[in-house]
């Protein structure tokens, strides 16, 4: 993994989505999405969606202004909820590292505070900690319930249905028989108009359901 990089930016640090997408070995594109569907769901709650993400900019090697998204410390926790993993945990101590490290180096001195002050300073960010733990808790359980599956989870799908089918056709038109019955079956087992628009929170059951799979008996002479 490569390292990652904080910059302050606006009077808050930020890391850039593009440095997040090649350190954990990601496409940016599927980086994006799922940043956009944080954003659509940060809205649609009422949270200050700057809190987390900053929409950006860049160009590539060709020239071309593309878009990439600015991180905060708050974005990052939510992308790190997602991954799972040896990758999910290098990445959470590395930006929680380097953002304590900017966030020293950039440290302004404060005001020194008494007993009494720093005790109620402590309870006061104590009772943050858990209000933040509750969003994201409520914020994850709704996103699983609406992000769909990326472009490898598709193709896993895909190929676990072409696996199936080949295993059970008996020609070439039996096999399109099967490939039609069983996209159909999967469609109206989860209410979804294609396999791709299942819900990532189904993805397992999904998996077990192909692999279950028996075709109706059908008379094929």
């Amino acid at each position: 993994m490569n390292q990652l990089k904080v910059v302050p930016f606006d009077g808050q640090l930020v890391t850039i989505s593009r440095d997040v997408a090649e350190m954990i070995g990601r496409e940016h594109g599927v980086i994006l999405r799922t940043i956009r569907g944080f954003i659509k769901l940060l809205a649609q709650d009422n949270f200050v969606v700057s809190d987390f993400f900053l929409e950006s900019n860049y160009k590539d090697q060709t020239g071309r202004t593309l878009p990439c998204y600015m991180l905060t410390l708050k974005g990052c926790h939510l992308v790190a909820n997602k991954m799972t993993g040896e990758k999910g945990i290098l990445f959470t101590a590395a930006y929680v590292t380097k953002f304590e490290e900017m966030e020293k180096k950039n440290h302004l001195p404060g005001i020194p505070l008494d007993n009494v002050q720093l005790t109620e300073k402590m309870l006061e960010t104590t009772q943050e900690l858990e209000d933040i733990k509750t969003n994201f808790k409520v914020l994850h359980e709704k996103i699983d319930n609406q992000i769909t599956l990326d472009h490898g989870e598709q193709r896993l799908l895909q190929q676990l249905i072409s696996k199936k089918v080949y295993d059970l056709a008996l020609s070439n038109e039996h096999k399109r028989v099967l490939f039609a019955e069983l996209y159909r079956e999967i469609k109206d087992r989860f209410g979804v108009s294609s396999y791709k628009d299942v819900k990532r929170i189904e993805l397992q059951r999904a998996i077990s359901y192909i692999e279950a799979w028996i075709p109706r008996k059908r008379n094929l002479g």
